[in-house]
């Protein structure tokens, strides 16, 4: 290889292909084949080719940069994995069409969140933006978005945010529905419920879902015992006990996400029970610490990865467009409850 920086030259012609062609794969163009631009992208990773992003904003009026706004209260634990595996969805689509992708954390509880947003959008001098919950519920941050023109992305948007930006996401509250059911089938008629974030439009819709569920099998409300958490692996902790307490025979517990559902599982067996003999935990979102708690938890895959390759995807096909925003639209990505061993058929309440 020579000592000199390697061009989109050398990229075509290491992947035997044209110029134009290198070009529509490092811009995430369409008609290319997958073999293509395998072979493209194969070249580029043995060459160590480095697209210069300044001669490209200078060309182009674009700087090829995305950003990825998520929540991060300063005074508690971060979730797990959420945001981490988002991110590696979006890192991943970056890397095929040619972006960088920049990190950017917010305050969610700051008085002046949406300006730090804004400025971060005006200093990197993003093409396009993810926002993740609960920003991309935050319709008065979405319209100033819309009037800097920058392509944006929710993740897990609510109604009124679907009018306003493009999303994506899947059904919470569909999803929250069928595991209910599965509880339900087991015999369940008595429930404790841990609750996300208040605000927290998708989670929310989780516990919709649940009702939902509940009604359809004849179940009331009152055979509930809910405590609102923070989707952090502290609350499930600090929340469980009490909610056991309050709730004599409840014999499931459903959680709003698998980080609060570890901590109601660490809390059960200090308490000396069994996990699912005396009391059935389900978690949501199926990250990586599901499968490693014991029990393994029973819980909702929501496949955090592809929903930030699309989010990309789409900024992407709007940033390559330009012109004018297209009416928005959400994508919903199948979910799937997986079955494990923290949920089983209900016993006699020892609770």
């Amino acid at each position: 290889m020579p000592a000199r920086k390697p061009t989109i030259d050398d990229v075509a012609a290491l992947s035997g292909v044209g110029r134009a062609t290198v070009s529509r794969v490092l811009n995430g163009g369409p008609n290319v084949r997958d073999e293509v631009r395998a072979r493209v992208l194969e070249a580029v990773e043995k060459l160590q080719y480095k697209v210069n992003m300044q001669a490209r904003f200078l060309a182009g009026g674009r700087t090829q940069v995305l950003g990825l706004i998520y929540a991060s209260d300063l005074d508690s634990e971060p979730n797990s994995f959420y945001h981490s595996g988002l991110e590696l969805g979006a890192l991943r689509a970056c890397t095929e069409f040619g972006f960088q992708l920049v990190m950017h954390t917010a305050n969610q509880h700051s008085l002046t969140r949406a300006t730090r947003i804004i400025e971060f959008v005006d200093q990197s001098r993003c093409d396009g933006l993810i926002l993740t919950p609960p920003f991309s519920d935050d319709t008065d941050l979405l319209e100033q978005l819309q009037g800097r023109n920058v392509a944006v992305v929710c993740i897990s948007p609510g109604e009124a945010a679907q009018k306003l930006a493009s999303g994506v996401g899947i059904d919470d509250e569909v999803a929250a529905y069928e595991l209910t059911r599965h509880l339900v089938g087991l015999g369940h008629r008595r429930f404790g419920f841990l609750k996300g974030l208040q605000g927290h439009l998708s989670a929310e819709q989780r516990y919709s879902g649940f009702l939902r569920a509940l009604a359809q099998a004849g179940i009331g409300e009152d055979a509930v015992v809910a405590a609102r958490g923070n989707f952090t692996f502290k609350s499930g902790i600090e929340l469980t006990p009490g909610l056991l307490k309050d709730g004599q025979g409840i014999t499931a517990l459903v959680c709003a996400n698998d980080d609060m559902a570890v901590g109601a599982l660490f809390s059960i067996h200090k308490m000396g029970l069994n996990v699912p003999r005396d009391l059935s935990v389900v978690g949501f979102d199926d990250t990586p610490v599901s499968e490693i708690i014991w029990p393994p938890l029973t819980t909702v895959h929501q496949p955090l990865k592809a929903m930030g390759y699309r989010a990309v995807q789409m900024i992407v096909e709007r940033v390559k467009t330009g012109g004018s925003a297209p009416p928005p639209r959400f994508e919903a990505i199948a979910h799937r409850v997986v079955i494990r061993e923290s949920a089983a058929a209900s016993q006699p309440a020892h609770v």
